[in-house]
């Protein structure tokens, strides 16, 4: 007993908290998972992709959608949009995507704002599996 080591693990605080706010950071600002764990190409990229969709789909008059508890789709389209973050949190403090649609385009603006929210949360996902270590 006299001769037994005991090794100790040391934990590297970097380990527990980047799992968490790499996703959380992600999902604010499109990018900034994976920017904060110097993945400059791959956030820069998802920066400007989530934010071009996003003001594509506002260019085109496309509908931001509110929190609903009523229609299913409007629901959907709620967690689809939600997905974008501060962009999401900014068109609806501004009433951006509230107006009446005026051009046929609008429906494509739609989609574009909701498929840009889910490539957010994507992109959110795997700045999470960069985190842990699963993806390099």
């Amino acid at each position: 007993m006299a001769n037994e080591k005991t090794t100790e693990k040391t934990v590297d605080p970097q380990a527990v908290v980047m799992p968490v706010v790499a996703p959380l950071a992600g999902w604010l600002v499109p990018g900034a998972g994976h920017l904060i764990q110097r993945r400059w190409m791959r956030g820069g990229l998802i920066f400007i992709s989530v934010t071009v969709m996003f003001f594509c789909g506002l260019g085109m008059q496309g509908k931001v959608y509110g929190f609903n508890l009523g229609d299913l789709l409007d629901m959907l389209g709620f967690i689809g949009d939600f997905g974008n973050g501060l962009l999401y949190l900014i068109a609806r403090s501004m009433d951006w995507g509230q107006s009446a649609i005026f051009r046929a385009t609008a429906d494509y603006g739609t989609k574009f704002l909701v498929c840009a929210g889910l490539l957010n949360v994507i992109a959110a996902i795997d700045a999470h599996q960069i985190a842990i270590g699963k993806k390099q």
